[in-house]
């Protein structure tokens, strides 16, 4: 028997969705905005920005491992939902879910080591004379 597929459909969605707060990027034709993605699935994802997209646009989500486009299917309040070309694999959530669970670790361990440079005067800054 084949093994099932890691995310599966439930209810209304056609995937589940991962909850996350991760900065990232929505490249659209006209400007490169800011974002945080909020929620992922395979098929889709919600960013709020501060600028309003339109529905149908398109653009593409960089975020961690994901460069992928989407289409607006839903702009409001700031509140964008996206739905994928081509649907993210199961690696690719799983990673982003992993990326997610190990992200505050990772910035803290960077900002020490950014403090520990900056005591010891080894500093790779361009403007140090």
């Amino acid at each position: 028997m084949p093994p099932k597929p890691l995310l599966s459909k439930i209810g209304r969605r056609a995937a589940p969705r991962l909850r996350l707060s991760r900065p990232g990027q929505l490249v659209a034709v006209e400007r490169v905005h800011r974002c945080i993605l909020l929620n992922l699935s395979r098929t889709g994802a919600q960013v709020a920005i501060l600028d309003a997209l339109r529905e149908g646009e398109g653009a593409i989500l960089k975020c961690g491992v994901i460069d992928h486009f989407a289409v607006v299917t839903r702009s409001e309040f700031g509140l964008n939902a996206l739905e994928f070309e081509e649907p993210l694999t199961d690696a690719q959530v799983i990673e982003i879910r992993h990326y997610h669970e190990n992200f505050e670790e990772r910035e803290r361990r960077a900002l020490v080591e950014t403090a520990r440079k900056w005591v010891n005067g080894d500093i790779d800054d361009d403007r140090a004379i």
